[in-house]
């Protein structure tokens, strides 16, 4: 289960940076320190999220979307929180959290269809 679990937080860590780097930059953000936080905010969230998520679907039998929903928002709120306090081009740091979140998200749901 290690080198499973390995790679599925390396592959979600992967798929998340490149997918919201991308939304940064198609968001017509430019910010190189800006990217650096988006990036490092990321490396802090994410890793977390997919490893409770696993967990919490092995061992405790609840259904898997009351899961996602409250670790995802937590992710949201955290990364959210280190945008409005350390970034200079996030006009509404939550927001673009959000979006940045449902975009990373949706784009792995539908890879996820596809392997």
């Amino acid at each position: 289960m290690n080198e499973e679990l390995s790679a599925a937080l390396a592959l979600s860590l992967g798929l998340t940076l490149a997918l919201e780097t991308g939304f940064f930059l198609l968001s017509g953000k430019r910010d190189k320190k800006d990217l650096f936080l988006l990036v490092m905010a990321n490396i802090i969230t994410n890793p977390a999220v997919v490893l409770l998520y696993r967990l919490m679907a092995l061992y405790t039998g609840w259904n898997r979307t009351a899961i996602k929903i409250p670790l995802e928002l937590f992710a949201v709120l955290i990364e959210g929180h280190y945008y409005k306090k350390y970034g200079k081009t996030f006009g509404r740091p939550y927001l673009f959290s959000i979006a940045a979140n449902a975009f990373s998200f949706g784009v792995g749901v539908l890879i996820q269809q596809f392997i």
